[in-house]
C-alpha cells in the first residue's frame, strides 16, 4: 500500500503543495532607509507523508558554518524523494548577518530572547515570528552553531537526551560528542519544547569563519538525521554512525592570570585530570603559569586568541567516562581528508557536493 500523499504546509501566506519547492521571502520590518528586511526561507514539501523539519542557521549573525551547510544540503539530489517536509533557514539574524555580529541591532542576543512577542523588541519580534512561522509548523529541528568570535568549537551536539526523539538524533548525527545541555530560558531550543517539538544544536568551528571539516560533517549529518527520521532514502553504503559519547557535564578553564597564552590543548584532545594545556606568561617569559585540566575529558572549545586576561575563557572540557571507549570513539572520527572521501563515497549520488 503507498504512503499517504504529504499536507500541503502554508508560510508567510504562501501555500506549497506536496512535490513543490518555494523559496518564501517572509517579512521581518523596515530598515530606517525604508529598505524592506525579510528572512529567506525555502521550503521543500515531498510527494509522501512524513516528519517537518527545520534547518536553521545564523540565529546568531556571525555564525556562518551553518548557511553554508545548508546550502549543499538543499543541493541534494536525494530530495527528489522527500517524505515529509524540509524547511530551510539559512539566515535567521538577517540583521546581524549583514553586519557580521552575533546579535541584533538592539543588541539583543536573539537566542535569549524566544518565545518573543510581535509587540516587543525588534530581537523579540523576530523569536516570535520564527517561532509562529517555522518552528511551531514542525516536527524536528537542527539548529546549526560555531563558537563564538575567535573561539573554536570541535564538531558536538547538543541536546536535551532526556527528550527520546532529541537523543535518536543526537546518536545519528555522527560527531564524536553528544552533550546533555539543559534548555535555558529565552534559547530557540526551549520555545520550541513547550510546542512539542524536538530540536538539537550543532556546535562546530569558529564565527566569520568558514571550516571545511566541520561543514562536511554538518551536512552529513543533516542528511543522516533525515534518513534516521525516514525523510530520505537509506545510504547506500549503509555506513553506521559514529555513536557518540554521551556526556552529562562540561567544564570552562579560565585564565588564572593576565598575560600571553601558549596553548597546547587542541580540539578533540583528550585529557587526564592534571594534564597540560599551555601555559600564560608575561612578555619578558619572567612569570609564567601552568594551565592544566581539572579533569579527565575531551577538548571540544578553545580560545583562539593569544592574549588573555585573567577570568577569560580558554578551554573548554566535557567529562567522559571510560577512557578507552573515548578514545576509540575519538579515532573513528577521521582526520579531515579521510573523512571527505568517505563523505563523497557516501553521498555518490550527488556530485554536486563534493
Amino acid at each position: 500500500m503507498a504512503d499517504p500523499q504529504a499536507n500541503p504546509i502554508t508560510i508567510g501566506g504562501v501555500l506549497v503543495r506536496p512535490g513543490k519547492r518555494r523559496t518564501i521571502d517572509l517579512r521581518i520590518t523596515d530598515l530606517s532607509t525604508h529598505t524592506p528586511m525579510a528572512m529567506p526561507i525555502q521550503v521543500i514539501c515531498g510527494r509522501r507523508s512524513g516528519p517537518t523539519l527545520f534547518v536553521s542557521a545564523a540565529v546568531h549573525g556571525d555564525e556562518i558554518n551553518g548557511v553554508e551547510i545548508i546550502r549543499r544540503v538543499l543541493k541534494l539530489s536525494a530530495l527528489k524523494r522527500l517524505r515529509g517536509t524540509l524547511i530551510a533557514v539559512p539566515i535567521v539574524n538577517v540583521f546581524g548577518f549583514v553586519s557580521l555580529s552575533r546579535y541584533l541591532p538592539d543588541r539583543r542576543d536573539l537566542n535569549r530572547s524566544f518565545p518573543g512577542s510581535p509587540r516587543g523588541s525588534l530581537a523579540s519580534r523576530l523569536a516570535d515570528l520564527f517561532l509562529n512561522e517555522v518552528a511551531k509548523r514542525c516536527s524536528h529541528g537542527i539548529d546549526l552553531h560555531t563558537g563564538a568570535v575567535h573561539r573554536s568549537n570541535y564538531p558536538q551536539i547538543r541536546a536535551n537526551l532526556d527528550d527520546p526523539e532529541a537523543s535518536r538524533m543526537a546518536s545519528s548525527f555522527g560527531v564524536p560528542v553528544a552533550i546533555n545541555a539543559s534548555l535555558r530560558d529565552g534559547s530557540l531550543r526551549q520555545a520550541a519544547a513547550a510546542h512539542g517539538v524536538s530540536v538539537i544544536v550543532y556546535e562546530a568551528g569558529e564565527a566569520l569563519r568558514f571550516d571545511e571539516f566541520s561543514i562536511r560533517a554538518g551536512v552529513k549529518g543533516v542528511t543522516r538525521v533525515m534518513r534516521t527520521l525516514g525523510m530520505l532514502p537509506p545510504s547506500k553504503r549503509r555506513t553506521p554512525a559514529l555513536e557518540p559519547l554521551l556526556a552529562r557535564s562540561s567544564t570552562w578553564v579560565r585564565a588564572p592570570a593576565s598575560g600571553i597564552l601558549r596553548a597546547s590543548g587542541a580540539l578533540g584532545l583528550q585529557v587526564q585530570e592534571g594534564a597540560s594545556l599551555g601555559a600564560i606568561s608575561d612578555p619578558f617569559g619572567e612569570n609564567e603559569v601552568d594551565i592544566r585540566s581539572p579533569s579527565d575529558g575531551i577538548v571540544v572549545g578553545r580560545t583562539n586568541l593569544p592574549v588573555v586576561h585573567e577570568g577569560d575563557a580558554l578551554f573548554h572540557i566535557v567529562r567522559v567516562g571510560g577512557t578507552q571507549v573515548a578514545a576509540e570513539t575519538l579515532d573513528a572520527f577521521l582526520p579531515e581528508e579521510e573523512y571527505a572521501e568517505g563523505l563523497t563515497a557516501e553521498l555518490a549520488d550527488d556530485p554536486a557536493l563534493t
